[in-house]
């Protein structure tokens, strides 16, 4: 603890902001979009049989009570059914825009911190150097051996603390985008089906 506390609290204190930061941010997007993920099997089933039964009103109840992008999706398309096709799916891929935006909320931070630590570690690392040499030149010949080395691990230890931080954000955003991209994937599932059903009974 006290090689963390030599190491510069200057640039220990913003690595723990950053790390802290990282972690709120990784386990808060992964439970949303977790969350985001769930859908009934059945949904395009039940949506299908409202549509296709002219029950506009209840199948737009039903997308009301799924709490999932495709839901508010789909919910957005039904109540512009009577409309173009055109305007029905702008309409969609509008508020599939803002539901992706929303998903990613954060994304961007984690990728700036994954970027940021890792320099910034390295930066208390060269300050840490600066000042032990330093030292050494104050010092002229008096410099204990023991006295640089331990110098020169804690102005380490920034490196080692900003790397990690950095490779855990790193990892985590990807790990993040990759699950976005299969929600985003099932949200243009949805509209297709969806868009499909409103064109059968023209065919």
């Amino acid at each position: 603890m006290e090689l963390i506390i030599g190491a510069g609290w200057y640039i220990m204190v913003p690595l723990a902001i950053l790390g802290f930061l990282a972690l709120y941010i990784a386990f808060d997007r992964y439970f949303a979009i977790k969350k985001a993920s769930k859908i009934d099997r059945d949904f395009m089933a039940r949506i299908r049989d409202y549509i296709t039964d002219n029950k506009i009103d209840a199948a737009m109840d039903y997308c009301a009570t799924q709490k999932s992008p495709m839901a508010r999706m789909l919910e957005k398309g039904i109540s512009k059914i009577g409309r173009s096709m055109k305007e029905i799916s702008v309409s969609i891929e509008n508020i599939g825009k803002l539901e992706v935006f929303k998903l990613e909320k954060g994304l961007s931070t984690l990728a700036t911190i994954a970027g940021a630590a890792p320099m910034l570690g390295f930066l208390g690392t060269v300050i840490g150097m600066i000042v032990t040499f330093h030292a050494m030149q104050v010092s002229g010949n008096g410099v204990e051996i023991a006295d640089l080395s331990g110098g020169i691990m804690q102005a380490m230890v920034t490196t080692v603390a900003g790397l990690i931080i950095g490779i855990i954000a790193y990892i985590a955003y990807n790990y993040l985008v990759a699950k976005v991209d299969k929600v985003v994937n099932k949200m243009e599932a949805v509209s297709v089906d969806f868009l499909d059903l409103l064109d059968e009974p023209i065919n």
